[in-house]
């Protein structure tokens, strides 16, 4: 019997043959791509170092056997593992920009990658961003994606996993933001000090329920940053309680909180939430000035 190593030879043979085996193998596509083709291209044109757009002319270069076999072995553990593809590459991508990603941090998926892009309009208006805090970072790719709109800010990126941070700091390194991008190890806001003009969190949200069925794809990446108790919202509490304090007068709370949206909609219906829509799909994403949340507070209180 044949092998494709020896069969396939051109980047073309494989995008074909990948896009076979990923499509006849009900694969779950959800951490970074949402469908058999992206998928494939990812895996094949990034495991030979190649761009991900503008690369027609590479097509129908012939691969040399080490390639062709690293190739087939990322197709077999993505099929047979489950393993997402960022992990297989050991990069995740995040508005654009690349990550390093392992299996120590979740792979970038968040929409709040939508907000940034759009420079956090209409809802920053003309207010000025000095200081950024991203909060439960994981890989920084959101504080580091903020720093790039926000070129003038200094932006805090903080995670209660040491592992965590230091995926962090080596994504810091990557995109050469050591002047105005540090990282700090806190649990929620506990070792966070001063006020930002902006809070950007995606903190675990993952309920029992969906932690008990989420697709295998998922337990490769780590529990601490999904499950956040019975109903999702063990960490975004305390984030809504806590962030007034470290909030400008002007500032803005932006949080993910997924499919636990209904059940912190529930848990606070007096809190005056914006639910944020987005053109490139995702949901689940709330967003508070600080004078609504301190008015909130002060007729709880």
């Amino acid at each position: 019997m044949t092998s494709p190593v020896d069969d396939l030879h051109t980047i073309r043979d494989f995008l074909r043959y990948t896009s076979s085996r990923f499509a006849a193998s009900h694969l779950y596509f959800g951490h970074g791509t949402d469908n058999v083709w992206d998928e494939a291209v990812q895996l094949v044109l990034r495991s030979v170092h190649l761009p991900l757009e503008n690369n027609n002319v590479f097509l129908d270069a012939r691969l040399v056997r080490a390639e062709r076999e690293l190739i087939v072995e990322r197709i077999e553990r993505r099929i047979n593992e489950r393993v997402p593809i960022a992990y297989l590459l050991g990069e995740g991508w995040f508005m654009g920009m690349p990550f390093n990603i392992d299996e120590r941090v979740l792979v970038p998926r968040s929409p709040i990658g939508e907000l940034l892009e759009n420079g956090l309009q209409p809802w920053l208006g003309t207010q000025p961003v000095q200081r950024i805090l991203d909060l439960c970072t994981g890989s920084g790719c959101i504080g580091i994606g903020a720093a790039s709109v926000f070129d003038e800010a200094e932006v805090d990126l903080s995670d209660i996993s040491e592992d965590a941070l230091k995926v962090a700091a080596s994504n810091i390194e990557l995109h050469g933001l050591e002047g105005r991008v540090r990282a700090i190890r806190s649990d929620v806001f506990a070792n966070i000090e001063g006020q930002y003009d902006v809070i950007l969190s995606n903190p675990p949200y993952v309920d029992a329920e969906d932690m008990a069925d989420m697709p295998d794809e998922f337990h490769h990446e780590p529990a601490l940053g999904l499950a956040a108790g019975v109903d999702g919202l063990d960490i975004a509490r305390r984030i809504i309680t806590g962030a007034a304090e470290h909030l400008t007068d002007d500032g803005l709370l932006i949080v993910e909180v997924g499919n636990s949206w209904g059940a912190l909609d529930d848990a606070y219906p007096d809190l005056p939430l914006t639910w944020l829509e987005f053109d490139n799909g995702g949901d689940g994403v709330f967003l508070i000035t600080a004078r609504d949340l301190r008015e909130w507070q002060a007729a709880k209180s």
